[in-house]
């Protein structure tokens, strides 16, 4: 039986709606996928209507969830280095979301007093955190020019990946496909998924990306609302405070 995805259409003015995410989802499937290089799961059925948006997916849940993340880095730059330069004369509508920075932005300058005020958060997280409120449309707009532009997947973290029995990795979830610096896989890949003393193997292993430095604060602000859904003092919520006092540590 395929894996079946529905989405109903986006509330208008949020951030899949301004984004066009789910609508891009099945793009991917129909127009890029085929021609990716990177394994994704088979596509059986894609469609887009006015009730919303259906996949249907080879179901990959026999697969190990996740993926080494020196594997995941070198797949990432195998796909990067592919289509650098390319894939948006090919598929101009993955031109990314810029559209949605001031709704980010204001998510963000909303949630984060609450952040603040958590017990297990900590000093070095908070000072990241204060210097992005009202910096957002900044941090994103560095990212966006933080070098050589190509396909990227958007939320390349380890909960997107899955490992077959002969180690092959697939990528999943595609609704934040988009044309963008290389960094920004990556650096999300190691702020999402990997531990801090791995990070400088997983971006030796990557084989060097300008501007990940670069992109870092807006990879921040992703990682600060992903932090801030989190139940306090949970194996979650500590990952997340280690992995961004990381960011701290490499952007002071």
């Amino acid at each position: 039986m395929p894996f079946v995805k529905r989405r109903p259409v986006a509330v208008p003015g949020s951030i899949p709606a301004v984004l066009g995410m789910f609508e891009r989802e099945v793009r991917f499937y129909l127009e890029i996928a085929p021609v990716l290089g990177v394994r994704v799961p088979e596509c059986f059925r894609a469609e887009s209507a006015a009730t919303g948006f259906l996949l249907e997916l080879e179901d990959l849940s026999s697969w190990q969830p996740g993926a080494d993340p020196l594997d995941a880095a070198r797949l990432l730059h195998f796909m990067h280095t592919r289509w650098q330069g390319q894939a948006l004369a090919r598929w101009p509508w993955l031109e990314s979301g810029a559209a949605a920075t001031p709704l980010i932005g204001a998510l963000f300058d909303r949630s984060f007093p609450a952040l603040e005020a958590r017990p297990d958060c900590p000093a070095p997280v908070k000072d990241l955190g204060r210097g992005l409120v009202g910096r957002v449309r900044e941090a994103e707009a560095q990212s966006e020019h933080a070098g050589p532009k190509t396909l990227i997947h958007g939320d390349a973290a380890l909960q997107n990946m899955r490992t077959s029995a002969d180690t092959e990795i697939a990528l999943l979830d595609w609704e934040d496909v988009s044309w963008a610096p290389a960094a920004g896989d990556l650096a999300w890949l190691v702020t999402s998924s990997v531990e801090p003393d791995r990070w400088d193997e997983v971006i030796d292993g990557y084989g060097g990306v300008q501007g990940f430095a670069e992109t870092l604060p807006a990879v921040a602000v992703q990682g600060l609302l992903s932090l801030s859904g989190t139940t306090v003092g949970s194996e979650e919520a500590i990952g997340w405070t280690e992995r961004l006092g990381e960011v701290h540590r490499r952007l002071a």
